[in-house]
């Protein structure tokens, strides 16, 4: 049936989305370096697991500059992405492009399912294929509904953070904080002693109780709502051709960066310091101006990250530079899984079993030692032999329903776009 539809070729990609993708797979790492290394529940009654002064620097680098920026950096490139592919399969097969992309988004939500429950909790890969699906249904409706719903996003925090004053109360707080300490001791069980088995076990298990304790799914709106909107700027970008038109449109690129650190800086000092001071785990009003200020500071953070990098992209100095970051962006799907198969290694009990024993600061040094010496020489190497990564070869034989050429007919990294 699709035996006549080839995937995207490589000279047709935007190279500096690529470059975008690979500093996104650091920040990425950097990010989830914690819920690697120890529980998700860990420190639930605001306890302080490593009080170090550097570890707690560390900590509060990692909060401040990558916690929640970088997934909302990759669900911005979705939804540009998403315009782009589902446009040159509206072009070169209209009858069934829909069906195409839909097997596509299908693919992808494997891939996360298995993740998640069977690997690692931190995934974002299903949440970005069941929203690639909204999109769909949002492809044809005009920019003012799009920012309509952004509005709306923007504004789910100011509503959800109040009404938590009201429903958190001390009896509720201490049942929750009870709930994810017994979860801590669980996963410090499963992951830092259990064998593979055990392991997936209870991740199988966590997964289940994210999405069916009603306490959880309330979190877990709040971060679908914050990945939704940085999506939705992606899709207004993607949709207004606003990636090709970068040169023309560089004055406008470098007003909204500096607007965008300005907004972020700001949202990102009060949420640090404020954060710092709100300590116990209660709702109050303070911690409602805590997560208003983490929502814009992870928006504002997210597009001064894309707008700098991609401007640094324009610079024909800096292009070749960058053609190793943009190898590892090209294999963005083998990279995001690769680093919960190593550091998993390096963590749980069937691995090195180092679980529970690195702190921030050790754990910032190696996610950088991860991505610099595995990862980037890896998908250098791998993309002079071979056209596509082993994930992306997989994810397009589910998508097209034929096989990719795998061999490289030109083994470099495209040129700057």
């Amino acid at each position: 049936m699709y035996d006549n539809v080839d995937p995207t070729p490589v000279n047709e990609r935007i190279a500096a989305l690529d470059i975008v993708r690979g500093f996104a797979l650091l920040g990425m790492l950097i990010a989830n370096m914690p819920g690697f290394s120890s529980s998700f529940f860990a420190e639930a009654d605001a306890s302080e697991t490593w009080p170090s002064l550097l570890d707690k620097s560390a900590a509060m680098v990692h909060d401040m500059l990558f916690a929640g920026k970088f997934n909302s950096v990759f669900s911005l490139l979705f939804g540009i992405s998403f315009t782009i592919q589902l446009g040159r399969l509206l072009e070169r097969e209209p009858d069934r492009a829909m069906a195409i992309y839909t097997r596509r988004l299908l693919a992808l939500l494997a891939f996360g399912l298995v993740h998640t429950m069977a690997f690692w909790n931190g995934d974002v890969l299903h949440i970005y294929a069941l929203l690639g699906f909204g999109l769909l249904l949002l492809r044809n409706v005009s920019d003012r509904v799009v920012y309509t719903l952004i509005g709306a996003c923007l504004l789910y925090p100011v509503v959800s953070g109040t009404l938590r004053v009201f429903v958190m109360t001390p009896g509720v707080v201490a049942m929750q904080v009870s709930q994810m300490q017994a979860w801590e001791a669980s996963n410090n069980l499963a992951y830092g002693q259990g064998s593979f088995l055990v392991a997936a076990l209870e991740h199988a298990r966590e997964a289940v109780y994210f999405y069916t304790d009603p306490f959880m799914l309330w979190g877990a709106l709040g971060f679908y709502a914050q990945i939704t909107t940085t999506m939705l700027i992606g899709f207004l970008v993607g949709r207004n051709g606003w990636v090709r038109r970068i040169p023309e449109l560089m004055p406008w690129v470098k007003r909204v960066q500096w607007w965008a650190l300005g907004v972020g800086g700001v949202c990102t000092l009060i949420f640090g310091i404020l954060g710092q001071l709100d300590d116990p785990p209660a709702p109050s009003l303070a911690k409602v101006v805590v997560g208003i200020a983490y929502v814009l500071s992870r928006l504002g953070m997210a597009m001064f990250y894309v707008l700098t990098i991609v401007r640094v992209a324009q610079l024909p100095s800096w292009q070749r530079r960058l053609g190793p970051m943009a190898a590892a962006g090209r294999m963005t799907l083998t990279n995001y899984l690769m680093q919960t198969l190593i550091a998993t290694t390096i963590f749980y009990g069937w691995g090195f079993g180092l679980w529970n024993k690195v702190g921030p600061a050790a754990g910032l040094l190696l996610a950088f030692a991860v991505f610099f010496i595995v990862q980037v020489p890896l998908s250098v190497w791998w993309l002079r032999h071979f056209q596509y990564g082993p994930l992306e070869w997989l994810w397009r034989l589910a998508t097209y329903g034929h096989r990719p050429a795998m061999l490289s007919g030109a083994n470099s990294v495209a040129p700057v776009r």
